[in-house]
């Protein structure tokens, strides 16, 4: 698309900031009571998002494909949550979602890198790789409509627009089927192949709702196409990542710490397959924000990303004094 359609598809609320982060105005709050002690920490749970990529292409006149973003390399396939959201509402993220329990049968079509593959690469025991890559895919499906599964462990899915297809996509959506019971259904074996795993971030201890997330890239496949088929998002688009980056650090664009930092990663890409290339060779250890006091106020970082600290003061009354600065009235 051209710049100004993107700017004015993907403009946000930046609460006011220079950048796009997301910063919740009760996290100060949340942040003094875990560091009194008074904040017990909620267990996070298991999550997977995928960065659906595709390359971009010359138009008839020599520009970019309007449908394909803009400047060079890769487009990501990106979608803007509901403002109404209670977590991250209006936030830019990746099409990803929570584990299902049932996303674990020993039963379930499968090609590509082994279970105790993707257990080594992913940190977790072999049912949980499962389960993870299981919910990278089905969370895919569900809220993008793109599925990386096919009949056979080289080939994959065409178009899966079809009311069949869409009636099997709701009972998924709704629980009342199983993925491997949807993959059996149609004869299907997942594509674990088509995945690469690219970074694992966890939700900070302050927050209420946490989640242990791991992030994939992988490319669109030929014939399926993208559609806005989730409940949680207003809106969707194909941006290229330093696009996406450039409209965060203009403060257009809304997005959390993993977001930015994975589009920031995904710029030095040329294309779709480059960067499925580098994804083994990225570093899967896992991102948690810490907080510590420091010289009377309350530093807030994200392990080397150093562009997201943040200082919030260790009293209330001190943030009192400017009110309307979200990272709690000191210079991030």
């Amino acid at each position: 698309m051209a710049n100004g359609q993107a700017n004015d598809q993907l403009s946000g609320q930046a609460n006011g900031q220079a950048n796009g982060q997301w910063y919740p105005r009760e996290w100060p709050d949340r942040i003094r009571a875990l560091t009194a002690g008074t904040l017990t920490p909620v267990t996070p749970k298991r999550a997977a998002t995928v960065m659906l990529l595709k390359d971009t292409r010359s138009g008839p006149h020599g520009g970019t494909d309007a449908e394909a973003g803009t400047g060079p390399g890769p487009a990501v396939h990106m979608l803007r949550r509901r403002t109404s959201m209670a977590f991250a509402g209006g936030a830019y993220a990746y099409p990803g979602g929570g584990v299902d329990p049932r996303d674990d049968d020993r039963d379930i079509g499968w090609a590509g890198p082994t279970r105790a593959w993707w257990a080594d690469r992913l940190g977790v025991d072999e049912a949980g790789a499962q389960a993870i890559v299981c919910a990278a895919v089905r969370e895919t499906y569900e809220e993008a409509g793109v599925l990386l599964a096919g009949p056979t462990g080289d080939s994959v899915v065409g178009d899966t627009t079809g009311e069949d297809w869409e009636r099997d996509r709701a009972a998924l959506v709704d629980r009342e089927l199983s993925f491997a019971e949807f993959l059996d259904r149609r004869g299907l074996v997942l594509r674990s192949d088509l995945l690469g795993a690219w970074a694992r971030w966890i939700t900070p201890e302050f927050e209420s709702r946490r989640y242990d997330t791991w992030f994939f890239v992988a490319a669109l496949p030929q014939g399926q196409r993208t559609r806005n088929a989730s409940t949680e998002a207003d809106r969707t688009v194909w941006i290229t990542p330093a696009q996406a980056a450039a409209g965060y650090d203009r403060g257009e664009l809304l997005m959390m710490p993993p977001t930015i930092a994975t589009l920031r990663g995904l710029a030095a890409c040329g294309t779709a397959a480059e960067a499925l290339a580098s994804a083994p060779g990225r570093d899967m250890t896992p991102v948690l924000a810490e907080a510590r006091l420091v010289g009377g106020e309350i530093v807030l970082s994200w392990p080397g990303h150093d562009e997201f600290t943040r200082h919030v003061p260790t009293s209330t009354a001190q943030a009192s004094t400017t009110p309307s600065d979200p990272t709690g009235g000191a210079p991030a």
